[in-house]
């Protein structure tokens, strides 16, 4: 990602006995769909690490403004009947429309770590500097394929008819994102400069959410284009 792309982050909990039907309608219909308005770039899906509900899906952008672009509007207020089935199954939706605040590397591989945070009080210019520095260390670190900062801004929008169905999405402030072929990697950062007390060092506010995630498919628009 550039600084004048922008990302669609989003999580949440999918029950177990639902994710074969869910899996099959996200890969087979719901990216096809997203992936033939211009603008979207690429679209992946990560799946919890240690085995739980967490799903985490990252599309990216050509720019923030295909996120209130009528291609793309029609499409959240008209979903298609196997959509409308599965909307409300999403349980505990967080969806971030963001811009790219720094990045550095590949966006897509096996592993992949995020932080939902947000800045201190007064601190924000600190903590921007601080993270994006780490991106562009872990893009160069083995084990990392690349390092990630968005920041939520949302379009100026009325609700969809999508979050009508699914009861209205929350939204993080920040969202940092690493990518890795190697969990230890992961699991290493977590302990050190992801750590809660390394981030409050930053200038980071209490309270930031970690997830970990395996990745379980990726596609861009020529991967649909002859569905």
């Amino acid at each position: 990602m550039t600084r004048d792309q922008a990302c669609l982050a989003m999580w949440w909990s999918m029950d177990a006995q639902q994710r074969p039907e869910f899996e099959h309608w996200h890969s087979h219909e719901h990216f096809p769909e997203r992936l033939r308005i211009p603008g979207f770039l690429r679209a992946s899906r990560w799946l919890d690490a240690n085995g739980g509900e967490g799903v985490f899906v990252m599309y990216e952008l050509a720019s923030h403004e295909t996120l209130s672009s009528p291609a793309y509007l029609e499409r959240l207020n008209a979903p298609s009947p196997w959509s409308q089935r599965m909307m409300p199954l999403h349980r505990s939706m967080v969806r971030c429309q963001c811009q790219v605040l720094a990045s550095a590397g590949g966006t897509v591989a096996r592993h992949a770590l995020t932080v939902q945070l947000s800045p201190a009080a007064g601190r924000s210019q600190e903590l921007r500097g601080a993270l994006a520095g780490l991106t562009r260390e872990l893009a160069g670190r083995p084990g990392f394929a690349g390092g990630h900062l968005l920041q939520h801004q949302a379009p100026g929008i009325a609700e969809t008819t999508e979050q009508k169905i699914r009861g209205g999405d929350a939204a993080a402030d920040w969202i940092f994102v690493a990518t890795a072929y190697e969990a230890p990697a992961l699991e290493s950062l977590l302990q050190s400069a992801l750590a809660e007390d390394a981030l409050l060092a930053m200038g980071a506010a209490a309270g930031a959410v970690r997830g970990s995630y395996l990745l379980s498919h990726s596609a861009t628009p020529a991967d649909v284009a002859g569905e």
